[in-house]
């Protein structure tokens, strides 16, 4: 499978040439493992009402991204923010360190949050963040709505790279028919011509296979369908670092 090899060479030109420099909207798509969305959509439904972060692994192949894998971080949120503590950076670490002995070969390369109910899209805190992690290319943000996504049985995803601060975009990405917050909704209006969303897909392999299983059969129906409680997050921190180890 090739978005589970790796071509240093590939990847080391890539990182000299820095296309994104040039070109600030370089990346157009993104295609994400089953695994990973299973994973992230489950923990935003974890969340409730409450949004809830993680970061994304995988590589990058010419303009889009590869997503293999992602997982939760421990952080405190509330219905319309997310902030992350010493202790998510320390289980960044932790994890990450876990991951090089396990001869893992994904690098680090996003992260996601939730916002439950009002859509995908960029707050004015989510592109100060994002434009920050871009200092340390190629990364990207998405953003997961697990109310829409379990209302409508069809994932509401949304992922999404930031212009630099000079940058003059006359794209609009604003959709009346959300319901946004107040507190949101002049994040929402000001922010618009900041970022940009990429083109998102999905796919899935033999790799991905029996872990997709597990899930299903284990935890995704009975999350779908009773509550929220049975796996809570700390478990899922814990079991994170106990599968990578």
């Amino acid at each position: 499978e090739q978005f589970y090899s790796c071509d240093q060479d590939e990847i080391d030109k890539l990182f000299n040439e820095q296309p994104w420099k040039s070109n600030p909207k370089y990346f157009r798509k993104i295609k994400i493992s089953s695994l990973a969305l299973i994973k992230m959509v489950y923990h935003a439904k974890t969340g409730g009402i409450y949004e809830v972060m993680g970061l994304v692994q995988g590589k990058v192949l010419g303009d889009t991204f590869l997503i293999t894998d992602a997982f939760a971080l421990p952080v405190e949120g509330t219905e319309t923010r997310v902030n992350a503590s010493q202790d998510a950076v320390e289980y960044i670490g932790k994890y990450s360190e876990l991951s090089d002995q396990a001869g893992r070969i994904e690098m680090t390369c996003g992260w996601y949050h939730s916002h439950p109910g009002y859509g995908c899209w960029l707050s004015g805190i989510d592109v100060t963040t994002q434009r920050l992690n871009q200092q340390q290319e190629p990364w990207v943000a998405l953003v997961i709505d697990p109310t829409r996504t379990m209302t409508t049985g069809k994932v509401e995803i949304g992922a999404f790279r930031t212009f630099p601060a000079n940058y003059q975009s006359q794209e609009s990405k604003g959709d009346p028919d959300q319901l946004i917050p107040l507190e949101k909704i002049e994040d929402f209006g000001a922010q618009w011509d900041q970022y940009y969303s990429l083109e998102v897909s999905f796919y899935k392999n033999k790799f991905d296979e029996e872990m997709i299983d597990v899930l299903w059969n284990k935890y995704w129906i009975s999350t779908v369908t009773v509550s929220y409680t049975h796996l809570t997050l700390p478990t899922i921190y814990s079991v994170q670092i106990s599968v990578v180890a």
